[in-house]
């Protein structure tokens, strides 16, 4: 059978534009000799609608919408994702679905069986799972559809499975003779290789072909890397699409071709590119085309406006550098040498007059106490009243700086450099950072050397290094790393550090910084565990305080 992987980038909610989309590569396929065309999961409504789907209006659109894609086919069959609604009155009775569609109507509907509800995932907040999965007869093959999750729980290559039941199996069970899964599954570095051996083992196991279609684009914090995968029955991986891009792809399920093994790029280049794409996703969904950046002659802020850079365009890329009587004339120099080699416009203004008028208003109501972290963080909040009053003035998309260190520890500053639209850097650690501070400079250097060898500060009082408050990043990050994405705990950590107090010490400061994490702008995602929606930790608590 030949089959044509769409993998699109849809707009959630806009029906318009993905019902066109949709129609417009079906009629693309069926001209070039398709006998099944597949959309991605979710595709007409958008990945993911999130409570949108309780609005009965935007139910009855998708309906409406599905039906008008429906009566535009003819002998070539096509399946795409959306959401469906039943009449039964129990539970939510709506469903994550994929419509099999050919001779102008709909003939027949898989609703998705597992629904996730874990990390990112909360589906079951909205979706019912199905009843019973069904192969359906077409072309001489017998089609076993499937939605994302339902193929991600193979017991022959998970050693611990979130559900009792697999749908894939009761397909095979039911005469299945060519698998197909239409996906939204979100970016993650590693996660493609990891899809790529789970479907490698699952498609040799059982002895039948798969095409996986994944959607991409992304839909602000949530980054889709497409990547759409083939298999032939033997379990090798036959033909691929595009990373962080549209792609269309014909795969003859018979013919015979080359195994592919490289699926992922370097750490370095593959979450480089996901925030470049991630950036760029943002700017132009939420139709803000200029990004504005704080600009302080450090790595983080270096890193941010780089990617700004290649998301959007130089001549759309403004830097503003706010020095104060602390910042170092090689911070200063480290910025324009940066600001020339990317080509970008800048303003400088100082916060020094401001940061005086302020101390001067407040000194009677501080009682002569000593100055500390309050004159600090004020420092911070002024610069962020200069970058938002620009953001205001002129309709640019302020670019928050701050890494996934910071993050984690709380070293950073509420309404100070925290504020933004989003957070470029903020699941990356420091010395991810620096890994790719030094990918991007491998041929020629674009972000300035001194930025990437001085010792990293704020610069908020003389003399300032990070490492004043904070153990050191290669031990920091690892502990972070630890205890964020792999989930161990005290005990665990100590016994692989060899300091039990630096360890809790962390720890705490991971615990009780949460409620400014709950205020931070949306993070691009490209790690197994980021803060936001995926990390739901409450603000009030009392756990290891």
């Amino acid at each position: 059978m030949k089959i044509a992987l769409c993998q699109i980038n849809t707009i959630i909610g806009d029906f318009l534009n993905n019902k066109q989309k949709i129609v417009d590569w079906y009629k693309k396929a069926e001209a070039d000799g398709a006998d099944l065309v597949i959309f991605p999961e979710l595709c007409l409504v958008g990945y993911p609608p999130l409570d949108l789907v309780e609005k009965k209006e935007f139910r009855d659109a998708a309906a409406s919408a599905a039906k008008e894609i429906a009566s535009v086919t003819r002998s070539t069959g096509l399946i795409f994702g959306s959401i469906c609604e039943g009449d039964n009155n129990t539970g939510t009775d709506i469903h994550n679905s994929a419509f099999l569609c050919y001779d102008g109507r709909i003939q027949f509907i898989q609703h998705k069986s597992l629904i996730p509800n874990y990390d990112v995932f909360d589906e079951m907040r909205y979706f019912d799972p199905s009843r019973e999965v069904d192969v359906h007869e077409f072309k001489g093959e017998k089609l076993g559809v499937s939605i994302c999750e339902d193929i991600w729980n193979d017991e022959d290559y998970w050693y611990k499975r979130r559900y009792v039941n697999d749908p894939i199996q009761d397909l095979l069970k039911k005469g299945a003779t060519l698998l197909v899964n239409i996906s939204a599954s979100p970016y993650a570095y590693g996660k493609r290789e990891d899809r790529r051996k789970m479907l490698t083992v699952l498609t040799q196991k059982d002895n039948i072909p798969l095409a996986y279609v994944c959607c991409t684009g992304a839909q602000t914090d949530l980054i889709f890397d497409g990547a759409s995968m083939c298999f032939d029955s033997k379990g090798n991986l036959t033909a691929l699409g595009k990373s962080f891009q549209e792609d269309y792809l014909i795969w003859d399920s018979l013919a015979a071709a080359d195994p592919i093994t490289k699926v992922e790029g370097e750490f370095e280049e593959e979450v480089l590119n996901a925030l470049i794409y991630g950036v760029r996703e943002y700017s132009e969904k939420m139709n803000l085309p200029k990004a504005i950046v704080g600009l302080s002659g450090g790595m983080d802020s270096a890193m941010v406006t780089y990617i700004a850079v290649q998301a959007l365009g130089k001549e759309n890329v403004h830097v503003v550098l706010m020095p104060s009587k602390y910042s170092s004339s090689g911070s200063i120099d480290d910025s324009m040498h940066l600001i020339k080699n990317l080509g970008i416009s800048y303003d400088e203004v100082s916060i020094t007059p401001v940061f005086n008028s302020v101390l001067n208003v407040v000194e009677p109501l501080f009682e002569n106490l000593p100055e500390g972290v309050t004159e600090e963080n004020i420092q911070v909040r002024i610069r962020a009243v200069y970058l938002m009053a620009l953001s205001n003035k002129f309709g640019y998309l302020l670019l928050s700086t701050g890494n996934k260190s910071e993050m984690g520890v709380g070293y950073c500053t509420l309404y100070g450099d925290m504020c933004g639209g989003l957070a470029v850097i903020a699941d990356v650690y420091k010395t991810d950072i620096y890994r790719i501070a030094n990918y991007i400079n491998r041929e020629q250097i674009i972000i300035p050397q001194n930025i990437i060898d001085k010792a990293p500060s704020a610069e908020l009082k003389p003399g300032q290094t990070d490492q004043d408050f904070l153990p050191p990043y290669e031990f920091l990050d690892k502990i972070l790393r630890m205890y964020l994405e792999e989930n161990k705990e005290v005990k665990e950590i100590s016994e692989i550090m060899g300091d039990c107090e630096l360890v809790k010490r962390v720890l705490r400061l991971v615990d009780k910084n949460e409620f400014k994490r709950k205020q931070a702008a949306p993070a691009l995602r490209v790690s197994r565990k980021a803060f936001g929606f995926g990390r739901r930790y409450p603000i009030v608590q009392g756990w290891r305080r």
